[in-house]
């Protein structure tokens, strides 16, 4: 089968749209047809060369499609079912059992490497030369080979354009706050960056119902729209110093949450001194980048803590369908946040999101999809 996909050739460059041919099916496999992907800066940190993922590679993880055929082993998925493609785990690993596949034992392997877990590939030139895949489907592609357990079945009354990003960028800040942070009513919290991922966390900050929901960016663009979505106050970090903001906003206290999305090195260190004693901090950003800490003065005489949180701890098959129903019912707006671009213009739109005037491209892949007329 020939398709359409979106290769990386080398750390750097643009995507360039070729044929590729795809892999024969394995039985625990299906093949979607692709109406949808967002656009995550995930992989444009990949595009860029800046982690071990290997090229050439067909990049995109939040995609929305249509199951076309089903292997012989499948047995939760049927021809036509919608489904939103999220990320790869195992279902076997102690995590994965316990019901936490996003700290899966294998889900470096599965989610990074490129390869199926036999070590085969999905994607092939037309001169037999392997292509990565990423995620374990890859949605910058009209077709793409995926294992069962990376899909969400979705309603028929779902715009499939729309729902992708819920795969990835939304699902991560919003689980953050629900399944990895858990606020207590009437708290505060403060987000550093308000891109797709943090303000998916404010929307859900003010669905688990925090009093005190601080958004800090130096885009004012991006600050209104975080007003419209739920927070109480807003930070340009470039005309002032969160630090004495926030100590202003909480009466010397200190916020009792801190969600960076950032990656930076000097904004997490800044998430961590506006804590409030006890408070807790989630770096979420995907980056190679570190910071130094003194253990004694800004952790222990705190009480403070800082958190790993994978994939916002979502089981996507539980959470995706909960954020849908969210959405339904104008509690999770997030469409406000999606641009449409046609899939030959996945260059332009990757660049509309570096430079932040887009907050969360979406390719449409699939132009024939007709979308239902409401929520």
């Amino acid at each position: 089968m020939i398709v359409k996909a979106a290769v990386v050739h080398a750390g750097g460059t643009d995507y360039q749209l070729s044929d590729l041919k795809l892999a024969e099916m394995q039985p625990d496999e299906v093949i979607v047809k692709i109406v949808a992907s967002g656009m995550c800066m995930s992989d444009e940190t990949i595009r860029n060369g800046k982690t071990s993922v290997a090229f050439p590679v067909v990049l995109g993880h939040e995609g929305t499609g249509i199951i076309e055929k089903v292997g012989d082993a499948v047995k939760k998925f049927k021809v036509g079912d919608q489904v939103v493609m999220s990320y790869a785990y195992c279902e076997n690993c102690p995590s994965c059992q316990a019901g936490h596949p996003s700290i899966c034992n294998d889900w470096m392997k599965l989610n990074f490497l490129g390869v199926r877990d036999d070590g085969s590939h999905t994607f092939y030139t037309e001169d037999g030369s392997p292509v990565k895949n990423f995620y374990g489907h890859s949605s910058f592609a009209t077709h793409t080979l995926v294992h069962e357990s990376n899909l969400t079945r979705v309603d028929s009354d779902v715009d499939l354009r729309l729902i992708g990003p819920l795969g990835c960028g939304f699902l991560t800040g919003s689980g953050t706050v629900i399944n990895g942070l858990k606020p207590v009513v009437g708290s505060s919290i403060v987000i550093f960056g308000t891109g797709a991922v943090g303000l998916a966390a404010m929307m859900a900050a003010k669905l688990e119902g925090c009093s005190k929901i601080i958004a800090v960016d130096i885009h004012d663009n991006r600050l209104e729209i975080s007003k419209k979505l739920g927070a109480t106050h807003t930070i340009n970090s470039k005309l002032e110093d969160p630090i004495k903001k926030i100590a202003e906003i909480t009466d010397g206290e200190g916020v009792a949450y801190a969600i960076d999305t950032t990656g930076i090195a000097p904004v997490i260190k800044t998430a961590l001194a506006v804590l409030a004693r006890g408070g807790v901090i989630a770096p979420i950003a995907v980056s190679t980048n570190s910071i130094e800490l003194n253990i004694t003065s800004e952790l222990m005489l705190g009480s403070k803590s800082m958190i790993g949180v994978v994939m916002g701890n979502n089981v996507p098959q539980l959470s995706i369908p909960q954020l849908i129903k969210f959405y339904k019912e104008d509690r999770f707006p997030f469409d406000q946040l999606v641009k449409f671009y046609k899939f030959d213009d996945i260059n332009q739109a990757a660049q509309d999101s570096i430079s932040g005037s887009v907050i969360k491209p979406v390719l449409v892949i699939d132009e024939s999809y007709t979308a239902p007329s409401s929520k």
